[in-house]
């Protein structure tokens, strides 16, 4: 907010240091090898009365002058009285400096403040209305050309089926239009700026415009990201309307991708937005587009039986498995040697347009589980091993005696209710809610689902 702020202030400083008088030029010091003026020893006779009527003939031409005495003596110019502006000053020390004979110039002159004085106050105040009124026809008929040309721009704009055509998206076809308009908006307000023959204000403009475009950038940076990010995404087109996309680490299905953020429903039905910055900069995995996908798991072996004898029991299990698919084949890796077994990785290839991964994935690892437990492999927990430091024996320890009295005592553990797993129960085809879901969204949205950038017609990334 401080820079924009800084922005406008000198936007609004820049026009006015244009309109202000430029304020005396300072002479430039005499160069080095310049020949130095000499002056002579004597005077002609009638010299300095020749200089005073020279001097004086010429201030009676200039009415800036008519009130300034001029007296020389030996050739030195004394200049005294009043003149209306500053610069008359230095103006009249110039003009009587040229004249030949002058030795030196005595500049006495001050700037007559009175309110009638010309060029100030009144005088000067109606000499400038009186130069704006002269000014109005040109400067009339330079807003009809603004008009015009800015008319022409929006005509031009307003030529909607031709952007849509020639754009690949309504988002970018807009965009297009907007510049258009703002194009032929500037370049009027330059050639209206050009014909009153205001130069200065001109480029006071355009440097005023270039510093707001500078603070509005670093103020509206985010904003601005999301509208490029926009674009560069309507372009590439990276996934497809109900793909199931996981974006850095949110993850659903897409619903819509509009000018300033990607809609998604995640896997529990709820909406999430995501600024399309964010989306651009992100790694984006597509599991829709490949429809064979990949599961794995991990189990483990007691240390003490044979890691690949399991592996392969593993390996023939998932492959027996009907929905898994025969190419690529199942593996099964072994992966380390932990404190009281063997991991082993096992994985199995699906095809999601029939089989659902997650389904898969819990059939796949009871299967597994049961057949390395029928074999005789043992899926040990962890083992820890306690050694107990001397120093400890005070403690009051439970005594083992009691403590074997008391498991006699204690309940039995209820027995486990069997539960019959049903066919239904074992169904691996894919759940479509969340999918549907989309697609009832996407056909109710109405205007929203009209902005939509993603275009099924295009390829995808």
């Amino acid at each position: 907010m401080r820079a924009l702020l800084s922005g406008f202030a000198l936007f609004a400083a820049a026009p006015a240091a244009a309109l202000l008088p430029a304020g005396p030029e300072t002479e430039a010091p005499a160069e080095p090898g310049a020949p130095v003026q000499t002056i002579d020893d004597r005077q002609e006779e009638g010299a300095d009365e020749r200089i005073a009527g020279r001097i004086s003939g010429i201030f009676a031409e200039l009415p800036a002058f008519q009130g300034v005495s001029v007296a020389v003596s030996e050739g030195v110019v004394t200049l005294s009285g009043e003149v209306p502006k500053q610069d008359d000053i230095d103006r009249a020390e110039a003009i009587a400096a040229r004249v030949s004979g002058v030795v030196t110039v005595e500049n006495g002159l001050e700037r007559d403040v009175s309110i009638s004085a010309e060029g100030t106050g009144l005088s000067s105040l109606a000499d400038r209305w009186n130069g704006l009124l002269a000014m109005f026809p040109l400067i009339g008929l330079a807003m009809l050309v603004w008009a015009g040309i800015s008319l022409l721009g929006y005509l031009i704009a307003s030529l909607g089926t031709l952007w849509h055509r020639l754009a690949p998206n309504s988002f970018l076809a807009e965009l297009i239009a907007s510049a258009i308009r703002f194009v032929f908006v500037i370049g009027g307000l330059v050639v209206a700026l050009d014909m009153i023959g205001a130069g200065a204000l001109l480029g006071a403009v355009l440097g005023g415009a270039g510093v707001i475009g500078l603070a509005l950038g670093f103020a509206l940076r985010e904003t601005i990201e999301n509208y490029l990010a926009s674009l560069m995404l309507s372009l590439r087109q990276p996934f497809r309307a109900n793909d199931w996309v996981l974006i850095d680490d949110l993850e659903g299905r897409v619903i819509r991708l509009t000018s300033r953020a990607t809609v998604l429903m995640t896997l529990d039905g709820n909406h999430l937005r995501i600024p399309n910055g964010q989306v651009f900069r992100a790694v984006i995995t597509n599991f829709t587009r490949n429809p064979q996908r990949r599961f794995q798991f991990d189990l483990g072996v007691d240390a003490d039986d044979d890691a690949r004898a399991a592996r392969q029991l593993g390996r023939d299990t998932l492959a027996e498995l009907d929905f898994v698919l025969d190419e690529p084949a199942p593996e099964a890796r072994i992966m380390e040697v932990g404190d009281s077994n063997v991991v082993i990785r096992f994985l199995g290839w699906i095809d999601q347009d029939k089989t659902d991964w997650w389904k898969a994935q819990s059939r796949a690892i009871p299967a597994v589980k049961e057949a390395l437990e029928e074999a005789g492999f043992g899926l040990p927990e962890p083992i820890y091993r306690l050694r107990f430091d001397p120093r400890s024996a005070t403690l009051p320890f439970e005594n083992i005696a009691e403590a074997g009295r008391a498991s006699e005592t204690a309940p039995p553990k209820k027995a486990v209710r069997p539960v019959s797993v049903t066919e239904a129960d074992e169904d691996v085809r894919p759940s479509n809610e969340i999918a549907e879901m989309v697609e009832k969204e996407r056909r109710e949205s109405g205007g929203e689902q009209d902005k939509d950038l993603l275009d099924s017609s295009r390829p995808v990334e």
